[in-house]
């Protein structure tokens, strides 16, 4: 049974994450930790909110016991200098992964994007690859596996609340891009995240259409039971 950590809760993927995880009948417990409370309650559910994730500690002793974490906390760089966005993307994340280190079995899950290039122009590419590389260092050290999710379009879900109009527009373009592989559906990504920590991946980057792949992995097993 897996025990998940899961960040950015209340964020649009950390939400459908959560969803996902509480439905499954393969998730024991959820540790969500946040910034600020979900107000949500659920018997598989626990929440530590922490207003600055580098307040904890090196193998932190309050995430012991878990055995994967999925990595949603996320924000956008627009407008935002790079070292701001860099220390929110990048050196926020290798921190709190570095907390972790107590849970030798963990399967580390990253929510990365499309196009994250450590050649790229755009700084919010080069910084998401920047640490993609950082943590998949990690793996066979701090964390039995470390994937990283690079989701495109995606799609909302009638569960999840609090849904932004930019989040609705882009679930309109979910129809334009389906047929050419570069878009989800949020309870996809939500899915893959289960099936990642439950049976692993032949990659440890994934694009769209590895995404429904593991979505459709994660449906088989569960409809088989």
């Amino acid at each position: 049974m897996l025990k998940v950590i899961i960040t950015g809760a209340n964020g649009f993927v950390g939400q459908g994450a959560l969803i996902e995880c509480l439905k499954s009948p393969k998730v024991e417990k959820v540790l969500s930790v946040t910034r600020r409370s979900l107000n949500r309650q659920h018997d598989k559910l626990t929440e530590l909110i922490i207003p600055d994730f580098k307040e904890f500690k090196e193998n932190d002793e309050r995430l012991k016991d878990y055995n994967t974490c999925i990595y949603c906390a996320t924000k956008t760089s627009n407008g935002i200098p790079e070292d701001e966005y860099r220390n929110f993307t990048h050196d926020i994340p290798i921190h709190f992964a570095k907390s972790l280190g107590i849970n030798k079995d963990m399967t580390f899950i990253y929510i990365s994007g499309a196009g994250a290039n450590i050649n790229s122009r755009l700084m919010w590419a080069r910084v998401k690859a920047e640490t993609e590389n950082d943590l998949l260092k990690m793996k066979g050290k701090e964390f039995k596996d470390v994937y990283c999710v690079r989701p495109s379009i995606m799609k909302h879900s009638n569960e999840q609340q609090n849904v932004s109009g930019m989040q609705k527009f882009y679930s309109a373009c979910y129809w334009i891009g389906r047929p050419f592989g570069g878009a989800n559906l949020i309870e996809e990504v939500g899915k893959t995240f289960i099936q990642l920590s439950l049976n692993g991946y032949e990659k440890e980057i994934l694009e769209s259409n590895d995404i429904k792949i593991c979505s459709d992995k994660y449906d088989d097993l569960i409809n088989k039971e």
